[in-house]
């Protein structure tokens, strides 16, 4: 069977035209209407949703501050709850002072004993008094003091635990010799997170258990 096509090209590519013309006519159509779908359900969503939590977000909060301020002594509570939280930080500023006598027994030749030490956190000063056999045991505490150094369980580095050593007042009798020295200490050896290791020299010859007079 033979079939003849009696359209001129120029009819032919008019239908294909117009066929494409439908065809994006519908799509555009469709387009549009998902369009308008997404704004309605943007516009509902905005309008009715949003608006319906936000009111229901200020009831609650209106519920909640109306019991808030039905609790009695509130502003005691907060003021204790906020004291509270501050307790950690506070302790682990607060300096370990059970250290210093540990410290103090490293650093203090055997032949000498002390009757006064004073210590000043806030300014990080120490004054040590007490009495020896002879004024070279009193030097060889000095000398102790400034050479001393510590490190902590976080660094290696040796740092002198002590500066501004100065032998502040002495005297000799038959008896020996009375001496009181002043310096400063790095505050870090006192803080509690810290691991303190005393680096002592050996002429200290520090190896008694009490070194106040009198045992106390």
């Amino acid at each position: 069977m033979i079939q003849f096509n009696l359209l001129p090209n120029v009819k032919l590519e008019y239908v294909k035209t117009q066929r494409t013309k439908r065809m994006l006519t519908l799509v555009s159509i469709v387009v549009s209407a998902a369009g308008i779908g997404i704004l309605v359900l943007s516009l509902v969503t905005v309008d009715v949703v949003q608006k319906k939590s936000l009111s229901d977000l200020n009831k609650d909060i209106t519920r909640y501050s109306s019991q808030l301020h039905n609790v009695k002594d509130l502003d005691r509570i907060l003021t204790v709850q906020n004291q509270l939280s501050t307790l950690t930080s506070l302790h682990d500023k607060k300096p370990v002072a059970s250290r210093l006598f540990p410290f103090v027994s490293q650093l203090t030749p055997s032949k000498a004993s002390l009757n006064q030490l004073s210590v000043d956190f806030t300014a990080n000063t120490m004054t040590i008094g007490g009495a020896a056999p002879s004024l070279d045991i009193v030097s060889t505490y000095t000398d102790t003091l400034k050479a001393t150094t510590y490190k902590t369980s976080g660094s290696g580095t040796e740092t002198h635990a002590f500066t501004n050593v100065v032998l502040s007042a002495f005297g000799r009798s038959q008896a020996g010799a009375t001496f009181t020295i002043t310096c400063a200490f790095d505050p870090e050896i006192f803080v509690t997170t810290n691991t303190v290791t005393l680096t002592v020299p050996k002429t200290a010859d520090a190896d008694q258990s009490s070194v106040f007079q009198g045992g106390n």
